[in-house]
Parts: C-alpha cells; sequence; structure tokens
C-alpha cells in the first residue's frame, strides 16, 4: 500500500509541477526568441543522454578499439547525416552494437 501511496504522490507532484506551464502555453503568447531557443531542447536532451552512454565505461571515458557502443554510435551518426532515414539509423545502429560486441567477446 506504501508503494502505491509513494507512486500517486509522485504523480500529483509531477502534474502539479508541469500542468501549469502547458496550460499557460495555449494561453499566453511566447516571445519569438523563447519560441526559437525551445526548438534546441530535444537536440540537446538527446545528446545529453546518448554521449555519456556511448563514451563512459564504468564513469570513465573509454575511446578503446573494443567500445561497441561507440562504433555503433559514430556509425549511427555517419547513417543518420547521410541518409536521414530514422528507421535505417536505428537498425543499422543495433545491427553495429550486436555484432561488434559479437566479434570482440
Amino acid at each position: 500500500m506504501n508503494e502505491w501511496l509513494t507512486i500517486f504522490g509522485m504523480m500529483l507532484v509531477t502534474f502539479g509541477v508541469r500542468y501549469p506551464v502547458l496550460a499557460l502555453v495555449g494561453k499566453i503568447p511566447l516571445p519569438d526568441p523563447i519560441f526559437r531557443s525551445l526548438k534546441y531542447v530535444p537536440p540537446a536532451v538527446l545528446t545529453a543522454i546518448i554521449v555519456p552512454e556511448i563514451l563512459l565505461t564504468d564513469g570513465r571515458i573509454d575511446l578503446a578499439f573494443n567500445n561497441a557502443p561507440l562504433f555503433a554510435g559514430i556509425l549511427a551518426g555517419l547513417v543518420a547525416w547521410r541518409s536521414k532515414n530514422l528507421l535505417l539509423t536505428i537498425v543499422l545502429g543495433m545491427l553495429a552494437l550486436w555484432g561488434w560486441t559479437w566479434l570482440i567477446s
């Protein structure tokens, strides 16, 4: 029962913090500089999530040849840049990750 109360409380806090901002955005026009700067939020968040996952191993920067996520990330980045195809990028990136992990193990 305690776990459910904790989950419900977390839900209320999250909703209480986010809803007022989202409700006001539709009613109050945002200044143009703020609106333009919001388009950089998704790339910044994705970079903050992906780069540590690719570069760090046990809390240290790992640029070694046997770093499979680094190899797959570089390949996926090149595929995304050249093809602009999300599905192809994901499929080739995952195949590279699995294949490189299999080769080095």
